[in-house]
């Protein structure tokens, strides 16, 4: 069983930043991408950024050059640093982590967190 962890949301003015960090925990060998989506109340769950294992980024068009999606794989985390936040970044980010598992949990994994509140006010 593989565990994921989102931590660092909050309550930022226009303008300002916060940084998400994404944990995963568990028997893993390897997490292959890392994922950072977010929903917002009556919306879609809609996909913010992902990096693969190698490095590999995409983002969605409403955040590139304000946000960058990273990744320490000795710790099994990866971050996401919002920058120039806006009124319509507000929602809940979920981080999402794919890979494989160690040992006797060996195989693939596709697990989520549950997710941390960001509030950006106008």
């Amino acid at each position: 069983q593989v565990h994921v962890v989102e931590s660092g949301g909050g309550l930022v003015q226009a303008g300002g930043s916060l940084r998400l960090s994404c944990a995963a925990s568990g028997s893993i060998f390897g997490i292959n991408a890392v994922g950072w989506y977010r929903q917002a109340p009556g919306k879609q769950r809609e996909l913010v950024a992902q990096i693969t294992r190698g490095g590999s980024t995409n983002y969605a068009d409403s955040v590139k050059g304000r946000f960058t999606i990273s990744r320490d794989i000795a710790k099994n985390a990866a971050y996401l640093q919002m920058d120039s936040l806006k009124f319509e970044d507000t929602g809940v980010y979920y981080c999402n982590a794919k890979g494989l598992g160690l040992a006797s949990d060996y195989g693939p994994f596709d697990s989520w967190g549950q997710g941390t509140q960001v509030t950006v006010s106008s």
